[in-house]
């Protein structure tokens, strides 16, 4: 019988490489793998019911544990109560109050002239990126750039914009490639704020040194250090820079903000702009108008004293992680934020390893290529402000258990590779 074409096409996907490798690793490894976890419960303190066990959540990237927070949720109920579930229309025809009044609250709070929500960051960057460069513009994505930004990128050069690559947070790398694509209109360079598999920063100063020097402009992607980095968490831009006067600020409002949404951080020109020739911003559809009003209720604690409650929290729980982690001789790659991830290294390791913590009570999330070099995997660990101390303690305890039956590198790998 001849195959339907819904069964070829199948077929042909699953010859795809990416598909290949990680069914294969599936089927190796079926215990281990870890991934498209349903969860069954949620408590107050990162608990989560899975797989029929209890265990702590170290993969949520709700960094101040807002999502838990008694006015956030009454928010949510109190926008259905007032808006319904959606509003039904595109923002290129209608948007409603709430939308408006989240996104002035966020250009307050951000230090910003306008801020310009999305649907999600994917979908700002996939819309804002091909929006902001014209085919006699150069477009300049970091190497290790999120891959909602890499898609961004791609959907740019095929509208024929010039496309070029960049060392990973080299300055030096960046002003040669900015040289050796002369001559342009005007460039824009885009990379992250925090990089997500590692929580490491980028030199921002001397990265907008270099493109403001060279006709350029920054696009940085803040959407891991939204809440989290810098006065009242306005993020590592105003924090590295003082100033938005060459960058564009892409914010998420569904990590630490613990709604629904990303933005853009801009002037009103931009803004403006940017609602005509951003396409995800047309046809994309709007957040839900529960969540712009706890987005305006986040906005409030954020420039409440009580912040300082939070990120206070969050950064006692970080160093706990991280000294114990040092103590025990881990390879660490971040620490600066609340992502950390310890090396491990081979695929099957990583899984192996992911799955012993899971065993011990403490889920954290297995990262292996394409997500990061191959062989370089890592256990990606994201520290809430609402985890209790005796949880990382816990963790701290099941890393050292980990170590005697999976062999995991010292922080002497790391020193040799950045030589």
């Amino acid at each position: 019988m001849t195959a339907l074409p819904m069964q070829k096409l199948a077929g042909l996907l699953r010859r795809n490489g990416l598909v290949r490798f990680i069914e294969h690793y599936a089927e190796l490894f079926p215990t281990s793998h870890l991934k498209d976890v349903v969860v069954d419960e949620m408590g107050a303190n990162r608990e989560i019911r899975v797989q029929g066990r209890t265990v702590i959540n170290f993969g949520s990237d709700s960094f101040l544990g807002l999502d838990q927070d008694a006015r956030v949720k009454k928010a949510v109920i109190r926008g259905v109560g007032e808006w319904g579930t959606h509003n039904g229309a595109s923002r290129a025809f209608s948007s409603v109050e709430a939308n408006i009044e989240a996104e002035e609250k966020l250009a307050r709070w951000l230090g910003t002239e306008a801020v310009l929500i999305y649907p999600s960051v994917t979908l700002a960057n996939m819309g804002a990126i091909p929006g902001l460069v014209g085919r006699q513009d150069l477009l300049v994505v970091d190497e290790q750039a999120h891959n909602s930004i890499q898609e961004g990128a791609k959907i740019a050069k095929a509208n024929g914009v010039r496309l070029a690559t960049f060392s990973h947070c080299s300055p030096t790398a960046l002003a040669q490639v900015l040289q050796a694509q002369q001559p342009y209109r005007i460039a824009v360079v885009a990379l992250d704020g925090v990089y997500s598999m590692t929580g490491a920063l980028p030199p921002l100063a001397d990265l907008n040194r270099v493109a403001a020097a060279r006709d350029a402009v920054l696009y940085v992607d803040d959407a891991h250090g939204t809440g989290i980095i810098g006065w009242q968490g306005r993020g590592t831009v105003l924090d590295a820079l003082g100033t938005y006067d060459n960058t564009f600020v892409i914010g998420s409002l569904s990590k630490a903000f613990s709604c629904a949404g990303g933005f853009i951080g801009c002037t009103k020109e931009f803004q403006l702009l940017l609602k005509m020739r951003s396409n995800t911003y047309i046809f994309g559809g709007p957040v839900p108008p529960p969540y712009l009003e706890a987005i305006s209720t986040v906005c409030d604690i954020l420039t409440s004293s009580e912040y300082d409650q939070l990120i206070g929290r969050l950064r006692a729980n970080l160093q706990r992680l991280t000294s114990g982690a040092t103590w025990l001789g881990l390879a660490l790659l971040g620490g600066q934020t609340p992502i950390v991830s310890v090396l491990v290294g081979d695929e099957e390791a990583t899984l192996k390893a992911g799955h012993y913590l899971f065993e011990q009570g403490y889920y954290v999330q297995s990262v292996t290529f394409p997500a990061v070099p191959y062989h370089a995997g890592v256990l990606r660990i994201q520290v809430n402000a609402n985890h209790l101390p005796e949880s990382i303690d816990g963790l701290l305890e099941a890393f050292a258990g980990l170590q005697k039956v999976v062999s995991l590198p010292g922080p002497e790998v790391l020193q040799r590779q950045a030589a």
